[in-house]
């Protein structure tokens, strides 16, 4: 189809809105982890949109710094999806405005090394120990901000067990630099397009975005690979807490489940934590919250 004919998916839903107004819905805005963006914009948002009438909307940050303008009050939303649990936690108490009151674990995805398949360094990642090609002369690795986001952080740990593991001292300093290296570092939701466009040769991803985007990849040994455990809540004071309920229960549920399989993810029957009396009565069941 010629490019002057495809239409963005929002122009399409504003369109049916405008000429069928029932179409419209209840917006659900959800803030969530940037590693889950694919899964989201092309899965679930628009397989939640189809199921329910109401209309996702979604924006990618870094889990840590989503955390921070939610307690800043710079973001205001119904849902948050998250990649560490922790995050949670800093968002729970009267400092942090009661913001969150309960979470629950719902799926993981491990650390992996992507790779660029037309790099010249591709035929290393594939024949190769994987500490041995990431100390390639002159290679160029993505990853993202510790401070800010939780595969920074996974991405430090996992180079720092390698090198007891492996026992290779200094080992994370040569491959990563300063944890804070600006030569490597980048926003988490440019990372896969800046592999996917050549301008670097491998990154620290986990295995949705891999999965997603068709990126080869070297897979980590469990002892030393850490993985995102993605968390979901609803946001104390939420805007629209019905078409929020409802995008968790779809989410959760058998649709939402397949949809996170298909992408890389391993979903897993929700581990609740917080105040289980703060889950909305209809979601208690589902949540293994008393009822």
């Amino acid at each position: 189809m010629p490019d002057h004919l495809v239409r963005p998916r929002w122009v399409v839903l504003l369109a049916l809105a405008v000429l069928h107004p029932a179409f419209a819905g209840t917006p659900v805005n959800v803030l969530y982890a940037g590693s889950l963006v694919e899964v989201m914009e092309h899965g679930i948002g628009p397989a939640f949109d189809a199921a329910s009438g109401d209309r996702f909307r979604g924006y990618a940050g870094g889990s840590k710094l989503l955390a921070n303008q939610i307690r800043s009050g710079l973001r205001a939303a119904d849902v948050f999806i998250s990649a560490v649990p922790g995050v949670n936690r800093r968002l729970m108490g009267p400092g942090a405005a009661e913001s969150v009151r309960w979470y629950a674990g719902f799926a993981r995805s491990p650390l992996v090394i992507g790779y660029d398949a037309s790099s010249r360094y591709a035929h290393a990642f594939a024949t190769e120990p994987w500490v041995q090609a990431l100390q390639a002369p002159g290679i160029r690795i993505g990853r993202t901000d510790p401070r800010l986001d939780p595969k920074g952080a996974l991405t430090l740990r996992l180079m720092q067990r390698a090198e007891a593991v492996y026992r290779l001292p200094g080992l994370a300093h040569r491959v990563l630099g300063d944890p804070e290296n600006p030569a490597q570092v980048l926003p988490e939701e440019v990372l896969v397009g800046r592999l996917q466009s050549g301008q670097i040769d491998a990154g620290f991803f986990f295995s949705t975005e891999t999965e997603a985007a068709h990126i080869p990849t070297v897979r980590l040994p469990a002892s030393v690979a850490p993985a995102a455990r993605y968390t979901v809540t609803i946001l104390h004071g939420a805007p629209h807490p019905a078409a929020a309920r409802a995008f968790v229960r779809f989410l959760l549920g058998p649709d939402g489940r397949r949809i996170l399989e298909r992408n890389g993810l391993k979903p897993g029957q929700p581990v609740l934590a917080g105040d289980p009396r703060a889950v909305p009565a209809d979601l208690r069941r589902l949540l293994g919250a008393p009822e």
